[in-house]
């Protein structure tokens, strides 16, 4: 009598594994292609872009909205070309993710301020663009809860820039950076400051941020997907609801 053996049983096991290995290679294909074409989330580390994003908000950048550069394929951008493909001109007030010349391997957020040619000052506090102080408004003091987990209260104004853009910043005093030299931003280039303009390192630290050219723009922050306070951690996971901000869920960021 003779016996025969066949690998049927192991097969279909295989056949479902290597099905699974798929699925999620083209998974991770389609998000990466996502990531570089569509729009990207970043989170938000620091609180030079208060109280109009917090520390602990994640938020979504569109990668479309000025073209693709360098930049908008981190971390490949060495292996690219400098230029924009399907460019367009960004808008002053824009809350945008870039990278600064300085420091050409890390992300930024600001607001932009200054448009190619503009020339722009801080005179005692108050924003200047080509010579004429940006209309201000005191909306008084703001009980604001810091990344810390404490209350601070500081002073708070709308902004309102030339082409009508609106938005809140905060004033904590008198500090080196309410009076400035005269900025000419250069062809090519913008002019960016935070919100917090008190805690913020922007262009008008030429050292740490400077002028940033058009290649080094990564694109215009959309909405805020979710937000946590500084008490949440993943380790514990019943803070990921108490410290849920249910304020901030979906916000636009303006």
């Amino acid at each position: 009598m003779s016996m025969t053996t066949t690998s049927g049983s192991s097969t279909p096991a295989m056949d479902v594994f290597w099905d699974n290995v798929k699925t999620i290679l083209y998974a991770l294909a389609l998000a990466m292609v996502l990531r570089f074409t569509i729009a990207q989330p970043f989170r938000i580390p620091s609180g030079s872009m208060q109280p109009t994003l917090e520390v602990g908000d994640y938020i979504v950048v569109t990668k479309w909205s000025y073209g693709y550069g360098r930049f908008s394929f981190a971390p490949l951008e060495g292996l690219l070309p400098h230029g924009r493909l399907f460019g367009s001109q960004p808008q002053r007030g824009d809350v945008v993710v870039f990278r600064p010349p300085p420091e050409q391997d890390r992300d930024f957020i600001k607001r932009l301020i200054g448009m190619p040619g503009d020339r722009i000052q801080v005179i005692d506090g108050v924003l200047n663009i080509n010579g004429e102080p940006v209309q201000r408004e005191s909306l008084g003091i703001t009980n604001f809860e810091n990344e810390h987990g404490e209350i601070e209260p500081i002073e708070t104004y709308r902004e309102t820039l030339p082409n009508g853009v609106s938005y809140t910043t905060f004033d904590r005093g008198t500090f080196e950076l309410d009076n400035t030299r005269v900025y000419e931003v250069p062809e090519g280039n913008y002019f960016m400051m935070g919100d917090d303009r008190d805690n913020s390192a922007d262009s008008r630290v030429p050292s740490v941020v400077g002028f940033v050219p058009y290649d080094n723009l990564v694109g215009p922050a959309q909405f805020v997907v979710v937000s946590f306070n500084n008490r949440t951690s993943i380790f514990q996971p019943w803070t990921l609801f108490t410290g849920f901000r249910g304020e901030r869920f979906l916000k636009s960021v303006n």
